[in-house]
């Protein structure tokens, strides 16, 4: 069974936030997809797939070691 959650994050500019945010979501046990609709000027929305359900805190770690900040969380 797939859970899915979706979080907002500030400071995302370009392809490589994508990709830096991407990675450290996806080293998180059993994420499945990370998929980011970048924002540049406001939060991108960043719908991350698991096949385990994901701890909000992990997630906000995951975000800042790739230097984002999670604003708000829609789960």
């Amino acid at each position: 069974m797939s859970h899915t959650i979706t979080v907002n994050v500030s400071g995302m500019t370009c392809g490589h936030c994508v990709s830096s945010v991407t990675e450290e979501l996806s080293g998180l046990p059993g994420v499945e997809n990370v998929a980011i609709n970048l924002n540049t000027g406001g939060l991108s929305e960043v719908t991350i797939t698991s096949t385990l359900t994901l701890d909000s805190a992990e997630i906000g770690e995951a975000v800042a070691e790739a230097g984002y900040l999670v604003v708000s969380n829609n789960a």
